[in-house]
């Protein structure tokens, strides 16, 4: 990254492209359920998810960085941490600047859709912000809240949030689409975390990697993508989502080896590396896969 825009290291932005893939599923169930979008209302959502996201890396950035995590650990392209703050300590007061002014965004755009929507979007809202502040400090020293906290702010906060945002109302539709996004980013932070387990383990985090083990940990993994894959069909049969939501099940193709692999390297970390990659692309294109089934159906 070019000095002049060093400040937007610690947005994380390769790990933003999430947040589209999740609001378009968020918004194919309106289609699905409302039968039209407002796409401006679509796009202001997407602006409060996106400075959700980048306020909650650029809290955990700041506050690796005081907590002495980003110096121990050993980065890879899914861990880590961007490295900005431990070559430019001196921009740390940009980044806290930068989570703060992008908390107050995402919940200006949510009190704007409360005033038009009405009350039910606060519960989820304040559920968001909850979590963009504990996360670091305070979720990560709790193994089943750390596991579980990215899956609910991704599956049911942002998808069921979107689609009570743009109509005011709560789906079945959208509650049983989002819990495959629920499934699999626990799925994403859960391995990412792998190459971290032993710094993590130093500044007094307690995932599943350091209570549990590595062993443990990918047990669940291979838990969690299957009720990923098993509660798709299940929405399909319960008749809340369409069955063009199961294109989403394409990318079996991809999680089929990555558990494989995943149970298989546990405790190599090197190894790992390509089944990470796979996870990341399971993550962006499933709910793309399902949002353009159920659209198209």
């Amino acid at each position: 990254m070019s000095k002049p825009f060093l400040w937007l290291g610690p947005a994380r932005l390769p790990f933003l492209v999430l947040t589209p893939a999740c609001v378009l599923l968020g918004v194919a169930c309106v289609q699905w359920t409302h039968g039209h979008v407002n796409l401006l209302e679509a796009a202001l959502v997407l602006l409060g998810a996106m400075a959700a996201h980048v306020s909650v890396n650029a809290f955990n950035e700041y506050q690796d960085f005081h907590s002495g995590l980003d110096a121990m650990t050993q980065r890879t392209p899914f861990s880590g941490g961007s490295g900005v703050l431990p070559a430019h300590p001196e921009l740390a007061g940009t980044t806290l600047a930068l989570a703060v002014g992008c908390l107050a965004v995402s919940m200006g755009v949510g009190l704007y859709f409360v005033a038009l929507r009405g009350p039910a979007l606060m519960p989820l809202g304040i559920a968001g912000v909850t979590l963009v502040l504990l996360y670091t400090q305070w979720i990560t020293r709790h193994p089943l809240l750390c596991l579980m906290a990215p899956g609910l702010g991704f599956g049911p906060l942002m998808i069921l949030g979107t689609h009570v945002a743009l109509t005011g109302e709560y789906s079945g539709t959208a509650v049983a689409a989002s819990l495959v996004p629920f499934f699999l980013v626990n799925n994403l932070l859960l391995l990412n975390q792998f190459p971290d387990a032993e710094a993590d383990r130093r500044v007094g985090r307690r995932h599943l990697l350091v209570t549990a083990g590595a062993a443990v940990a990918a047990r669940w993994y291979a838990a969690l993508t299957g009720l990923a894959f098993l509660s798709l069909p299940l929405g399909v049969l319960l008749g809340l989502l369409p069955a063009g939501a199961l294109l989403g099940l394409l990318t079996l193709a991809l999680a089929l080896p990555t558990v494989r692999d995943v149970l298989t390297h546990a405790r190599t970390v090197e190894r790992l590396l390509p089944a990470m990659a796979r996870n990341v692309l399971i993550n962006l294109l499933t709910p793309v896969l399902m949002a353009i089934g159920i659209v198209m159906s």
